[in-house]
């Protein structure tokens, strides 16, 4: 296994940083260094913008709308004195759910150009899944999915969406049955069938130029995000707020607002059961550096380096690593992470299905828990109401199931007719 991006001298490419790298089987060197060349020569090309930018607007319904949630900044700050405004960009009404379809269609029309006959992907919470089997049903190629067999019990609506749209889904039993071990496996196949096959991965990690590539397919969101703010309030917000797991939907939040100095970059992990419990997956709060899935990056891992089994209630966050640049921004302090529990997370999708009418994704709703402190903290700073902005990264219908098991999809007591 090789690094094949250090350099001794200067910049190092495909690194935030100490963070980032291509630690990975000599096969897939030359692959990585095709999809490289290719990123600079097609994706950021005005002909490949102009098609996949068409496909966002007309096929996946962008730009997504920027909401204002004035009920439930009035529930998080009932005094007014904390929260001027509290804005959702809502990436829940994107086709498929979430933002995932943003780097799904980029990257499956991209393998498309480079003459790939075979799509794989990994997926935890099955929105990436979905969004793959949707781009390849849409573009005409076969698609495989590897999920954790842990996944594929506990979000079975986004299986069936798999299935219906074409993909194999392939249920992973190893290690942990989760995110982790679904990637593991998706690598393995790709080693094996690196010639015809494009893997699609479905995070701002793993080696370079992964973590380059879908951040560039998701700054649509921070950058539509800026625009629409201030288009609505004529000022930027005083801070942005997305979940972390991989860091797709982060990262492109970001992107959009990373010049902006005086906007403050806060994402929130899950901390399961609690950090001290060690049945938790916050990497950034709680990690150490090392290298997952071909990147240095922060991980979950014991004293001799092996990676520890991550916890989560949301499958999308039940992952022991992070994006590499989500590392670099933490090291900087460009960036802030927090983190929120399991129950955390659930009183906070019940909270905002109360307050708004939206019921969210329980990997979105770990940024929607930590709200409230995040306003405190700017507003201690700033001395004066803020402005916050939080990415809605999706709907929450594949956890109603979970949900339910938690009492929050019960029918309320003294409630209408059912």
């Amino acid at each position: 296994m090789a690094d094949a991006t250090s350099s001794s001298t200067g910049a190092r490419p495909g690194y935030f940083g100490e963070f980032g790298g291509r630690f990975v089987a000599e096969t897939l060197v030359p692959a990585l260094s095709e999809l490289e060349q290719a990123y600079q020569d097609i994706v950021l090309g005005a002909e490949f913008q102009a098609e996949w930018r068409g496909l966002l607007e007309h096929y996946v319904g962008r730009p997504t709308p920027l909401t204002l949630a004035e009920r439930l900044a009035r529930s998080l700050d009932p005094d007014g004195k904390m929260i001027r405004n509290l804005w959702l960009k809502r990436e829940d009404l994107c086709h498929t759910g979430a933002h995932k379809i943003n780097n799904a269609l980029g990257q499956v029309l991209l393998a498309k150009k480079l003459g790939k006959s075979r799509i794989i992907a990994e997926t935890g919470a099955g929105q990436h899944g979905v969004a793959t089997a949707t781009a390849c049903a849409m573009l005409g190629l076969p698609c495989e999915v590897y999920m954790g067999a842990v996944d594929v019990e506990r979000q079975a609506p986004n299986v069936a969406r798999m299935h219906m749209l074409g993909a194999k889904v392939i249920a992973v039993e190893s290690g942990s049955r989760t995110l982790k071990d679904a990637m593991n496996e998706a690598l393995r196949d790709w080693v094996t069938n690196v010639r015809t096959t494009h893997y699609c991965v479905g995070s701002a990690a793993g080696p370079h130029p992964y973590p380059l590539l879908v951040a560039e397919l998701q700054r649509v969101i921070g950058d539509e995000a800026r625009t629409q703010v201030l288009e609505r309030a004529g000022r930027l917000p005083d801070a942005v707020v997305a979940c972390v797991g991989g860091g797709s939907n982060a990262i492109g939040t970001f992107r959009g607002f990373q010049q902006d100095q005086e906007v403050a970059l806060y994402g929130v992990e899950a901390s399961g059961e609690g950090i001290p419990s060690g049945k938790h997956a916050a990497t950034l709060t709680a990690g150490r550096v090392g290298v997952l899935h071909g990147s240095r990056t922060k991980v979950l891992s014991d004293d001799d380096g092996q990676i520890l089994e991550a916890h989560s209630i949301s499958a999308g966050l039940d992952y022991p690593g992070v994006g590499p640049e989500h590392a670099a921004l933490q090291a900087t302090g460009r960036a802030h992470y927090l983190a929120a529990s399991d129950e955390e997370a659930l009183a906070a999708a019940a909270e905002l299905a109360l307050s708004e009418g939206l019921i969210i994704a329980l990997e979105t709703a770990h940024a929607f828990a930590r709200l409230g402190d995040i306003a405190r903290i700017e507003f201690e700073h700033r001395k004066r109401p803020v402005d916050l902005l939080v990415t809605l990264s999706g709907r929450g219908d594949k956890d109603l199931a979970t949900y339910t098991a938690h009492g929050l999809g019960q029918r309320p007591a003294g409630g209408g007719a059912a």
